[in-house]
């Protein structure tokens, strides 16, 4: 029985074409070159405090994040870098600002990545040493321009933050990387102002082929920062410019991954967990829609695999939902629904017992599915 799921390669209008760029990795994580967009948060604990970083980090594994981003402000920071990333189960980014050593002793304790601006650790001489850590030690690099935080003499050419600015800072960082034969590099240039950030990244997506990081930073509290970073990514996205995201949110770390997935999946770019179609509800429904969503959403967030599962409360939209869907419940009459498997009538369901019943399809569903998965790549083998 195929899923829903498995069927959009025969809907061309939903394909995305992909910008092309060369590949890095970021420890086990391939960004750019047509792997899939990986999805990172990073940790808001102070780093020299490795228990809480650590146990940060294992909320954001169980949430999906594929890439961690931990500050390094300061040297009791890397010292407990050492200890975070050997117990991280994903690469860490160290983030680096201004102070040479900190890159160096990031490297050496077991950093994936450096975020760290070459023209702003100073020297020729102190670049290098960086940039031979790196390479000593397998780590991959972000160059990250702000708007916010862009160098005097560019807000000076151009009068105020712009796209321009913006790329021309990215191209000069990325120029000190490639004349020391460093092209193990990706480049975000973010801003909180979605039409500068997609203006920025349209431009720097045509000057150089590296893979892009991309975000809308200081998007602002959970509601609106999922509002802003929506537009500014699903824009990018849809351009096919992207190859790794942050959702800079004012909450817990672990929403940003949430929310990146659910971009992602709106977009059909990645799938993880199960997308829950439902409708808003009506005076035609057969059972409180928007309270069973609730219930379903908390008490399905365990499962990984990818997935579909549509609540309608009644008969007008719920069995065509329910065609394109793994599993689906349609609201009727006299107190019970229509349960749909794989698109197709199944069975009949008391409302009172309905969610109880739908998380035992699904999970059932799900081991189904990722058996099904398991064996063809055993096949492939």
């Amino acid at each position: 029985m195929a899923s829903p799921t498995d069927l959009e390669h025969v809907r061309p209008w939903r394909h995305i074409e992909r910008r092309n760029s060369r590949q890095i990795m970021v420890g086990s994580v391939p960004v750019g070159g047509g792997a899939p967009i990986s999805v990172q948060s990073m940790t808001n604990t102070p780093t020299a405090d490795a228990a809480a970083t650590i146990d940060q980090i294992r909320q954001l594994e169980e949430a999906g994040a594929d890439i961690v981003r931990v500050s390094c402000p300061d040297e009791p920071s890397t010292a407990a870098f050492k200890t975070i990333a050997r117990e991280s189960n994903v690469p860490l980014v160290a983030d680096i600002h201004f102070h040479y050593r900190r890159g160096i002793e990031a490297a050496e304790a077991g950093a994936a990545c450096l975020r760290i601006n070459p023209g702003n650790i100073g020297s020729m001489d102190r670049v290098k040493e960086v940039v031979q850590a790196a390479r000593d030690h397998g780590c991959s690099m972000r160059i990250g321009v702000n708007a916010g935080s862009l160098e005097k003499h560019l807000l000076e050419k151009y009068g105020e933050p712009c796209p321009e600015a913006m790329v021309e800072s990215a191209l000069d960082h990325a120029r000190i990387l490639q004349d020391l034969d460093f092209h193990e590099f990706k480049i975000s240039v973010k801003a909180s102002d979605p039409f500068l950030t997609v203006a920025a990244y349209q431009q720097l997506a045509e000057a150089i082929d590296c893979p892009l990081h991309i975000g809308v930073t200081e998007a602002g509290p959970l509601r609106t920062g999922t509002i802003k970073s929506a537009i500014g990514l699903g824009n990018l996205l849809w351009s096919g410019i992207g190859d790794t995201i942050r959702v800079s949110l004012a909450a817990d770390p672990v929403e940003e991954i949430h929310v990146g997935f659910d971009i992602l999946k709106s977009l059909g770019l990645r799938h993880r967990g199960v997308n829950i179609i439902a409708c808003p509800s009506c005076a035609r429904q057969g059972f409180n829609v928007i309270e069973t969503v609730a219930e379903l959403e908390k008490r399905l967030a365990h499962i990984s695999t990818p997935m579909s599962l549509s609540i309608i409360g009644c008969v007008v939209n719920g069995p065509g939902e329910a065609l394109f869907t793994d599993v689906g419940f349609t609201g009727g009459g006299k107190g019970a629904g229509m349960v749909y498997m794989a698109g197709k009538p199944n069975h009949k369901q008391d409302n009172a017992g309905m969610v109880d019943h739908i998380v035992s399809l699904v999970e059932q569903r799900a081991a189904q599915l990722d058996a099904e998965r398991e064996a063809a790549k055993a096949a492939a083998e």
